[in-house]
C-alpha cells in the first residue's frame, strides 16, 4: 500500500456542502423535499419516473418485455429525472420515492394509487401483476429471489463502492480502490461459476433476476462501465459475458436500454417515453 493519510475522524461528523468527488452536488446528508415541483402524468396508468442508469434500465426493460409478451396493459409513460438538476428532490418525486433515488414508478389503476420506490420491488411488483419473468414453482421463486435480492445487496459495491473510488473520486487512493475492485472480481467470480452450468441465473428460464443482473453486471463486462475492462480482466469472465450477450440481444432490451437515456448519439436517446411509437 502506498497511500498515507493524516486524517483523523473527528467526534461528530459534520456535512461539508460539495464534499464527495463528481456527484457531489446531488448528494446531502437529510432526506425530503428541496423545493415544490411536480410530476408531468401521462394517459397510462403506469408511470415511470426514471433515467436509463442501471437501476432506472432494470424497470424499463422488464416494462418493455411484458409488452413483448402483448401484456398491453402494461402500457406506459416513462419521463426522465435530470439528477444532475437535483429533480429528484422535488416534492412530486419525494412524495413518490421518498429516499430521492430513481426510478419511481406510480401504478394509478389502484385506488389508491400504488408506489413502488425500489427497482427490485418494481421488478416483483410487476411481476405479480402480469404473472410473467417469475417462477410459479416454490423453490424456483426462491431461487429466483435469491438472486434478485443478491443483485440489490451486491450492486452497492460495484457502483457505489468500485464506481465511485475508481472512477468518480476527486483523487485516486490505493485502498478503497483495491478493496472494491477485490469485491467486484468475487461478484463476477460467483456469477461465472453459476452461468457455467446453467444458460440463465436461475436455470433455463430467464426472468426478473437476469434483468436486474444484467442492468449492472452486463454494463461492467460488454460496456466498459467505469471505463475499468481493463483493470478489472472482464475478458476472464466468459460464461458472463455469453450470458449478458445472449440478454443484450433481445429486442425488449434494446428498447428498455433507450428510455429516459439522456446521453450518447442523439438516436439512441429517448428523453420520454409514451407508447411504441417514441422508440423508432
Amino acid at each position: 500500500m502506498t497511500d498515507t493519510s493524516t486524517y483523523v475522524p473527528p467526534k461528530v461528523w459534520i456535512w461539508e456542502e460539495g464534499n464527495g468527488g463528481k456527484f457531489a452536488n446531488i448528494n446531502r446528508p437529510v432526506a425530503g423535499a428541496t423545493h415544490e415541483e411536480e410530476l408531468p402524468v401521462g394517459q397510462h396508468p403506469l408511470q415511470l419516473y426514471s433515467l436509463a442508469t442501471p437501476n432506472g434500465v432494470k424497470v424499463t426493460i422488464m416494462l418493455e418485455e411484458l409488452l413483448a409478451l402483448g401484456k398491453v396493459d402494461a402500457e406506459y409513460d416513462a419521463y426522465t429525472i435530470n439528477i444532475s438538476e437535483g429533480k429528484q428532490f422535488g416534492s412530486g418525486f419525494v412524495a413518490v420515492n421518498p429516499n430521492s433515488k430513481i426510478p419511481a414508478l406510480l401504478d394509478q389503476s389502484t385506488t389508491p394509487p400504488t408506489r413502488i420506490f425500489e427497482s427490485g420491488a418494481m421488478l416483483l411488483y410487476l411481476a405479480e401483476k402480469y404473472d410473467a419473468f417469475y417462477p410459479t414453482d416454490l423453490s424456483e421463486r426462491a431461487e429466483c429471489m435469491s438472486w434478485l435480492f443478491w443483485q440489490m445487496g451486491s450492486a452497492p459495491y460495484l457502483g457505489g463502492g468500485f464506481g465511485h473510488f475508481y472512477a468518480y473520486a476527486p483523487e485516486k487512493f490505493e485502498y478503497p480502490i483495491n478493496r472494491f475492485a477485490m469485491e467486484v472480481k468475487r461478484q463476477l467470480d460467483v456469477l461465472d461459476k453459476n452461468l457455467a452450468e446453467r444458460r440463465y441465473l436461475c436455470g433455463d428460464d430467464y426472468n426478473i433476476a437476469d434483468m436486474a443482473t444484467y442492468a449492472w453486471y452486463g454494463m461492467i463486462v460488454l460496456n466498459n462501465g467505469y471505463d475499468a475492462a481493463e483493470f478489472l480482466d472482464v475478458a476472464s469472465y466468459t460464461n458472463v459475458i455469453r450470458w449478458a450477450k445472449e440478454i443484450e440481444e433481445r429486442p425488449a432490451v434494446k428498447r428498455g436500454r433507450r428510455v429516459n437515456r439522456a446521453w450518447g448519439p442523439e438516436e439512441t436517446r429517448v428523453l420520454e417515453r409514451h407508447d411504441a411509437s417514441d422508440i423508432s
